[in-house]
Parts: structure tokens; C-alpha cells; sequence
């Protein structure tokens, strides 16, 4: 087997081929697989984790798929991007469907309340959360994948939850839609986001350049 430098967790949900070739982008030296394998994750120096869809529908085809040791394997061991769904599936309760996630951290994935979807001028906000928003990074110190990346940059969108983590010093990143939701945390050797960086520009090709050189201590 090849060496696998970056293995991006295909289990049939999402567009993986934005997420592999913005990967491929930012590091054409690298071998960059889309894979279902467990074995090909095990293997992997690096594992992002994406997805799009339902909550209860991931983990489903996660788990038929035989992936779910695997991922969670990866965040433990290994330099782990999660993105979008890929980070509400590391919580431990989604209310999309009332669904069990993977429990690698303590939390729970809420929907935009609709009482609550107003802007500052009275009007309506629409879920789900669609567009360019602003990212506010939190901490002493930046993390390692802010590195480039102005504060308050505007990344790209598509959510109708959000993570509501325990702990709050996992939490990287927020924004506001109109209240403030964490859109970003990390933890050792593991970062994952709720927007995408395959589809925010430069500042996500910055932050997928980011992880791809990212040695955590």
C-alpha cells in the first residue's frame, strides 16, 4: 500500500470531491484518498472527517459502513479535521432525529430556535443558516489552524444546527446567527468546524493548509 499522507472518511454522505480537491490544492505533494476503508483510515498520517446531511442518515451509514471504531480511533491518535456534520457527529445527542452521536465530546447539537430568528432590525432570519458569516476566534492564543487567518474572517455556511458543547474551553471559534454559536473547537490533536473551508476561499484554503502542516504537540 501507498502511503497515505491525508484520508478523507468517505461514507457516502457529502460532496467529497470539493473537500479532496481543495485538499489537493493547498498540498499537490500530497497523497489525498477518499476512502471508506478502515484500514485505509487506520493507516492514514491525517483524517478529515466531512459530511453533509441528516444526523440520524451519517451515523447510520457510518456505522453499516464499519467506520465508526475507525473515526473515532482517528481522533485520538491522529492529526482529525472534522467539517460540518463531521463535527456535530462527535457530540453525543443530535435533535435532528434524536439521534446518539459518537460521544467524543460531551454535548448536545440544537436547532436554530425559531423564536429566535430575528435580526437586529426585526427581520426574519431564515434556517437553515446559509452564506458567509464572520468567525471570531477564541482563546489566549490562536490555534494553529487560525495561523494566516484574519479574526472576524467570513467563512462559508450551510447548517441548520449547531454544536452546544460542556466544556467550553474546547470551543476555537464562534459566531452569531443572531445569537453567538460555537462554530469551531479543538482539543489536542483534533480541530473540527461547522462552516466549510473547501468552499470559503482563501481563508479556508489557509485553514486547510493549515491542518495539512500541522504538527500538535
Amino acid at each position: 500500500m501507498s502511503k497515505i499522507d491525508i484520508a478523507v472518511v468517505d461514507y457516502g454522505m457529502g460532496n467529497l470531491r470539493s473537500v479532496s480537491k481543495a485538499l489537493e490544492h493547498v498540498a499537490p505533494a500530497k497523497h489525498v484518498l477518499v476512502t471508506g476503508n478502515p484500514d485505509d483510515i487506520a493507516a492514514a498520517e491525517r483524517v478529515v472527517f466531512p459530511g453533509q446531511g441528516a444526523m440520524p442518515d451519517c451515523i447510520r451509514e457510518l456505522d453499516a459502513r464499519g467506520l465508526r471504531d475507525a473515526v473515532i480511533a482517528a481522533t485520538q491518535n491522529k492529526p482529525f479535521l472534522g467539517i460540518c456534520i463531521g463535527l456535530q457527529m462527535l457530540f453525543e445527542h443530535s435533535e435532528e432525529g434524536d439521534a446518539a452521536g459518537l460521544g467524543v465530546f460531551k454535548g448536545s447539537v440544537k436547532r436554530f430556535a425559531a423564536e429566535h430568528m430575528v435580526d437586529s432590525e426585526g427581520g426574519k432570519l431564515k434556517v437553515p443558516h446559509m452564506g458567509w458569516n464572520q468567525v471570531y476566534q477564541t482563546g489566549a492564543e490562536p490555534h494553529a489552524l487560525w495561523q494566516g487567518i484574519q479574526d472576524a474572517a467570513r467563512f462559508y455556511y450551510v447548517h441548520s444546527y449547531y454544536v452546544q458543547p460542556d466544556d467550553d474551553g474546547i470551543i476555537a471559534g464562534y459566531s452569531h446567527y443572531p445569537n453567538r454559536f460555537t462554530c469551531a473547537i479543538a482539543k489536542d490533536n483534533l480541530f473540527a468546524v461547522q462552516f466549510h473551508p473547501e468552499k470559503s476561499a482563501d481563508a479556508g484554503l489557509q485553514l486547510l493548509s493549515n491542518f495539512v502542516n500541522w504538527s500538535p504537540d
